[in-house]
């Protein structure tokens, strides 16, 4: 498949785009042309054009700088059009999304001599509900009454004045096409509830059988994404429409050549897809309003036929099950000695996790007794669903098509709602079996003292598997770090890829040690004396910025980070914007701001701040690193892993904390250079990089800066 014509093509855009653009062609990118062309183009065909054979997956690791967007583009797009299948960019972040729809696939286009046409495909929950919009509008009064009580599924139905103004104009600007119906492109900020009236899922959607189909303004844009040959989206998306059993929003997999940039958040976005989670006193409320409405529902319209005698089972249903919910409450209460938890982005709950992801019997029994309510509940729902779908197409007794129309998101919403019950129950009460990594199983305290109970998986491996790898036409996976320790084992585990699937580096054209200074400083504190620790920099954070105009401090903890800025003389803290006061993207507005000025500003930030920030030149000249950032222990999805490796003989601490950190302290290292112009200084406050054997490991990963160790 990858001929001559095919190769000369590729060779030529780049050749092409880098005469344009005045550029000289870089090793790892040309690396990295080539192991695209490799995998999308080496792909054997059965005679439908599909894949036959191992599944086609590449990893390419390219250090920043390499340009991996244009590397990856100018090899995928011509293979994906001689293939006549679509090319599916999928980011991590909106930042990354934006710059390649806004910048790289135009820069692209007009410098590269490719013809090629991209859209960015985003989420149903992205585009107003037409349907929702005309009953808010004119059916106002008369719905009220019948849907109060479906509040917590998103079909609040007062509106106030501002309201009323704000969905009239949106009609009017649909009317005059001044709007494309789509959240990112209305000229003012929306308020989330305002738009959360607005929107729908797959579940409440009726499709081709809703008034408004024809308009629509997803399935409009849906169609536009079918038609292009470059689709640009997020993982959550991808995942999503492959969790649907694929092709449900983005074209069917078996046709798909995927490239996931920021790939290293795959495997934790998987997981999270496949997460169940409830609130125990919020479910018990919504199952008495389940009761009192759909009571209310009936004594204000008689529904002859099945319609009506399905509907009349509900109520009792929710009835006979809500003390079941209120039992379980109890007993979990009495089972969890809740230990205060932070997360990684520095949130404290209080939090228990079961051992093992086992759960003691008695609590396995009631939720057996939850597990089969629900699925009661569920199966009757499901089954009205259905009625209002035909009702909807002229073939059921006793409802109106106008009334099914109105009713079928409604029901759509308590369907997803029991059904999200029934699945966190079965996976709650489920015995793992002997030898696969368990479920992880933990409950939380909310705010207002509600418990709230979690499943998740503890590897995405076997999901992404199944889901992705076997199933795409071809996959290219790519991010500055997907190694760990120089390994690509960390991921590979990970991730499940294929045995087949081929891992190559593409070096940064970066010249660190020239650029970079790496300093490990003399310090008399143990990271692990976290008062000692935090009182040391303190001591020393002002004299080690003192040169610096522009910096970043990254903390492993917020409450580290909160208990140095209290610590620092209030001069210095003039200088210091701190995560958590403002908003990300104001604390880098005002940063930047400060530097402008020629005034010295100071980030002080947590994990969030060690990825995908980008301060190039004079905003960053100096990062600051408190410690190996070791992942916070509390993470019950981590610890339940680190047990299962255990079990089997590991060592979690080298085969997951240690690879870890490595990792997150690559992204935090990666801040300093963001061009081939930029310099700075690295200081790592952690003198256990030079005093500890896994330590040292981890030093000799990171980049190749120069460095100054004091002894």
């Amino acid at each position: 498949m990858l001929n001559d014509e095919l190769k000369s093509q590729i060779q030529t855009a780049y050749r092409t785009f880098l005469e344009n653009k005045s550029l000289k062609p870089r090793y790892g990118q040309r690396v990295m042309i080539a192991e695209v062309a490799k995998v999308f183009g080496g792909v054997k065909l059965d005679e439908e054009g599909r894949r036959d054979g191992d599944p086609a997956v590449a990893v390419v690791e390219a250090g920043t700088g390499t340009g991996k967007t244009v590397a990856y583009c100018l090899a995928g797009i011509p293979i994906a059009k001689s293939l006549g299948k679509p090319l599916v960019i999928s980011t991590a972040t909106v930042a990354l999304q934006e710059q390649i729809v806004l910048k790289d696939l135009p820069d692209i286009q007009r410098n590269a001599g490719l013809e090629f046409q991209f859209s960015l495909a985003k989420g149903r929950g992205r585009y107003v509900c037409l349907s929702k919009l005309d009953q808010l509008l004119n059916d106002n009064q008369a719905a009220a009454s019948r849907q109060q009580g479906f509040a917590d599924e998103g079909f609040r139905i007062d509106i106030d004045e501002a309201g009323l103004k704000l969905y009239t104009s949106m009609v009017e600007s649909l009317a005059s096409k001044k709007w494309d119906g789509e959240r990112d492109s209305w000229p003012a900020a929306l308020d989330d509830q305002d738009w959360s009236r607005l929107t729908t899922d797959h579940i409440q959607c009726s499709n081709r059988r809703c008034a408004h189909f024809n308009q629509c303004v997803f399935y409009k844009a849906r169609e536009g994404v079918q038609k292009v040959d470059v689709i640009v989206t997020n993982h959550d998306l991808v995942l999503a429409d492959l969790a649907l059993g694929g092709g449900a929003i983005l074209p069917d997999p078996r046709d798909c050549l995927y490239i996931f940039d920021e790939g290293h958040h795959l495997p934790d976005k998987a997981i999270g897809h496949f997460a169940h989670h409830t609130r125990m006193a919020a479910t018990a409320e919504w199952l008495d309003q389940l009761d009192k409405n759909l009571t209310k529902l009936l004594a204000q319209h008689p529904l002859p036929g099945d319609f009506g005698r399905l509907l009349e089972q509900v109520p009792s249903h929710a009835r006979d099950l809500r003390p079941h919910q209120q039992f379980m409450s109890q007993a979990l209460m009495e089972v969890a000695d809740f230990a205060s938890a932070e997360d990684l982005s520095g949130h404290v709950r209080p939090q228990y996790r079961f051992e093992h992801g086992v759960v003691p019997e008695h609590l396995r029994e009631m939720g057996g007794e939850l597990k089969a309510g629900f699925g009661r509940i569920t199966d009757l729902l499901q089954r009205l669903v259905d009625i209002l779908k035909d009702a909807m197409d002229g073939e059921a007794v006793g409802v109106h098509s106008a009334q099914a129309e109105e009713w079928y998101p409604l029901f759509g919403a308590l369907l997803a709602r029991s059904e999200g019950n029934w699945t966190l129950w079965t996976q709650f009460c489920l015995e793992d079996p002997e030898g696969r990594p368990p479920t992880a199983r933990w409950l939380t305290l909310t705010e207002n003292s509600d418990i709230e109970v979690h499943v998740s998986p503890i590897l995405a491996a076997d999901t992404l598997r199944q889901f992705l790898w076997y199933s795409a036409f071809a996959c290219l996976v790519t991010s500055a770090t997907l190694t760990a320790l120089g390994r690509f084992d960390r991921f590979a585990q990970r991730a499940g890829l294929p045995r087949s699937a081929v891992c190559t580096l593409a070096p940064s054209p970066f010249r660190h040690a020239e650029c970079g200074i790496l300093r490990i400083p003399r310090l008399d504190a143990d990271p692990r004396d976290a008062a000692g620790h935090g009182a040391a920099i303190i001591e020393h954070l002002p004299g080690i910025l003192e040169d610096a105009l522009g910096s970043l401090v990254l903390f492993s903890s917020r409450r580290q980070m909160l208990e140095v800025y209290a610590g620092l003389a209030a001069t210095f803290r003039q200088r210091v914007l701190v995560q958590g006061d403002l908003s990300k993207q104001e604390l880098i507005r005002q940063h930047r701001q400060r530097v402008d000025d020629d005034e010295p500003s100071v980030i002080f930030g947590l994990a969030s701040f060690a990825e995908g920030v980008d301060l190039p030149g004079r905003y960053c000249e100096h990062v600051v690193i408190a410690k190996i950032p070791f992942a916070v222990p509390d993470d019950p999805v981590e610890a339940a892993l680190a047990e299962w490796i255990e079990r089997n003989g590991g060592n979690p601490f080298m085969e997951i904390a240690v690879p870890d950190a490595c990792l997150r302290l690559v992204q935090a290292c990666g801040r300093l250079l963001r061009s081939e112009q930029d310099t700075g200084v690295i200081t790592l406050l952690d003198r256990r990089l030079i005093t500890q054997r896994y330590g040292r490991a981890i030093l000799e990963a990171l980049p190749p800066f120069r460095r100054e160790i004091d002894l």
